[in-house]
């Protein structure tokens, strides 16, 4: 029987399923930014890394100073490679994509809610230090229990330790819990290996890789998360 919920952020509450990297690839195209995909893959990539590694981003910072500073990476990054970017682009692209988030959250909200009323939530992320700012911003905060951050607790999915933390936190066993999420290989497969049932918002990753697995453990898969409440009422 399950009696609490685990919940990514990034890909799954905030873009309904799809993988960040498809959002910014398109917000790109609209914005007119002239690279090529293979190019802009390599800079998504650079772009994780430093602000993984690197203290770029404060605890203070919003969805829209992540955004801004994230591109700002893949920009110079693709400038080393010679691409000729205008930095305009940056804060279009921002912009658009933080709203495009903002818009996901607004209708995640409401689920988020009922939920909450019935279990308790903790959310376990691979952040950079200001989730629960990033939470406020968007109104969503109170509806968690405790979040578990990467840049937090010094660990990063897909370590099943960051999921056993969020169990903890619940004092539930991995069996009385579900864990939500959009990707197979940093959610599914972690959350599994602990006991945990799961739930894969299965829309669109960056690559076949991410989303075509011809064998899934997951115990539901959705394409919407409108419909995690439903899954979660069939687990029993």
């Amino acid at each position: 029987m399950i009696k609490g919920i685990l919940f990514d952020y990034g890909g799954t509450i905030d873009t309904n399923g799809l993988h960040w990297a498809n959002v910014l690839w398109e917000s790109y195209q609209r914005n007119q930014v002239n690279v090529d995909r293979d190019a802009f893959a390599e800079a998504y990539k650079f772009g994780e890394r430093a602000l993984a590694i690197k203290p770029i981003i404060e605890p203070h910072h919003v969805f829209y100073d992540v955004l801004f500073l994230k591109v700002e990476q893949q920009f110079s990054f693709l400038k080393e490679k010679g691409f000729v970017l205008q930095d305009e682009a940056i804060r279009l692209i921002a912009t658009e994509c933080n709203q495009f988030a903002r818009t996901n959250v607004e209708k995640a909200a409401p689920v988020l809610a009922l939920l909450a009323q019935k279990y308790p939530l903790v959310m376990v992320s691979n952040f950079y230090g200001n989730i629960n700012h990033v939470l406020e911003d968007f109104g969503i905060r109170d509806y968690f229990q405790a979040v578990v951050e990467s840049a937090v607790v010094g660990v990063r999915k897909p370590n099943p330790q960051i999921y056993q933390l969020g169990i903890d936190q619940l004092a539930l066993s991995p069996q009385e819990c579900v864990v939500i999420g959009d990707s197979y290989s940093k959610d599914i497969q972690p959350a599994k290996s602990l006991g945990c049932s799961t739930i894969w918002l299965n829309v669109k990753g960056w690559d076949e890789a991410d989303t075509d697995f011809k064998v899934s453990d997951a115990d539901a898969e959705i394409t919407d998360f409108a419909r995690i409440a439903d899954s979660i009422t069939n687990l029993g």
